[in-house]
């Protein structure tokens, strides 16, 4: 990792990107609103970045959290270093109606934080032994972000990053973060435009996402470990399977294989559970046989990279945060890791 390369393209995406804060286009609902005049758009939030959380996750896939308390099908190889650095934003410019971390996507939980809070909180988390640092729905405030970073590279951060989204970007904002981004870890959620209008009010949802996922595709097309087994760079996309909705799942794979690659690694979730404001059709947990029907798909297509839950999995309490909580995943220690080969 070349940190002074990361903070040219860092000043080069700034140069670019800056004029937007007074006129905004970052997201796809393109609000064209003045953040810094206190005027914020559909995502609620100005010209400074709103910070819910900032931890140690210790519940990401293995190659970004460092040990196994995810299911997987992949063991890790031991690392002295474990969890995520993750810093989850407030608000959000897509907001699905089933939200789990809806206390900050729609309630907007969380403080306003300077760039140079945002740069210490991000060399806090590399202090306290994190393997990278995870932005989490961070593409709204994408500008304090990056003048967060170009402040922390100048202060010794030298973690890998991942950026943690809906999927709900645009591809030519996404092109600026060439050479800074080193892990894409996009959600790709919907495929009908129906379902995205009536659970997100976004039917540009694919359309989007599917741009966005090829240029994020276009910058880092494989998962590379080190040798310890952890993410360095590349591509994970993640699917959470939605009750009734299985046959929308299986499009989105089938899309993944002839627009990319089988080599794509996929993280296909069974967690769901109807939280907030889900309607009254998505009011179950998934049936095992949905997730299965998913999972036999992906392995059908060929895929090579997937990281898998059991089809009877049950999510323990730290997967469903409560972030009105100063530990919002009810992690007392980080769980117990056992070493294996990939």
């Amino acid at each position: 990792m070349d940190i002074e390369l990361k903070r040219q393209a860092i000043d080069r995406a700034l140069e670019r990107l800056s004029p937007q804060e007074t006129d905004c286009r970052l997201c796809p609902r393109e609000c064209r609103v003045n953040r810094t005049a206190g005027r914020p758009g559909f995502c609620g939030e100005g010209s400074q970045a709103g910070v819910g959380r900032g931890l140690l996750h210790y519940g990401e896939e293995p190659v970004l959290s460092g040990y196994e308390d995810w299911p997987a099908r992949k063991a890790l190889a031991s690392t002295p270093h474990r969890g995520s650095g993750t810093i989850f934003f407030r608000n959000c410019s897509l907001r699905c109606l089933f939200c789990q971390n809806y206390q900050l996507s729609w309630l907007g939980r969380g403080r306003l934080v300077s760039d140079e809070e945002l740069a210490g909180l991000m060399l806090d988390l590399q202090s306290r032994g994190a393997l990278n640092i995870n932005f989490v729905t961070a593409g709204h405030v994408l500008l304090p972000v990056l003048r967060g970073l170009r402040l922390a590279y100048g202060q010794g951060l030298i973690l890998p990053l991942v950026w943690n989204s809906s999927g709900y970007e645009r591809a030519s904002v996404l092109a600026e973060l060439d050479g800074i981004i080193d892990i894409y870890l996009p959600d790709l959620k919907y495929h009908s435009s129906a379902v995205s209008q009536r659970l997100a009010s976004a039917p540009d949802y694919f359309d989007r996402a599917g741009q966005a996922v090829r240029e994020m595709y276009r910058q880092r097309p494989r998962l590379i470990l080190d040798e310890r087994g952890i993410a360095r760079e590349g591509l994970m996309i993640r699917h959470l399977v939605l009750p009734g909705l299985y046959r929308d799942s299986i499009r989105i794979l089938n899309w993944i294989r002839e627009q990319l690659s089988p080599s794509v690694c996929l993280s296909l979730m069974g967690q769901y559970r109807p939280v907030f404001r889900a309607p009254a059709d998505l009011r179950r947990p998934l049936a095992p046989e949905e997730y299965r029907a998913v999972l036999d798909c992906a392995q059908g297509l060929g895929f090579q990279e997937i990281f898998a839950q059991d089809e009877t999995f049950e999510p323990e309490e730290h997967l469903l945060p409560d972030f009105d909580r100063e530990n919002p995943f009810d992690w007392e220690d980080p769980p117990s890791h056992e070493g294996g080969a990939r």
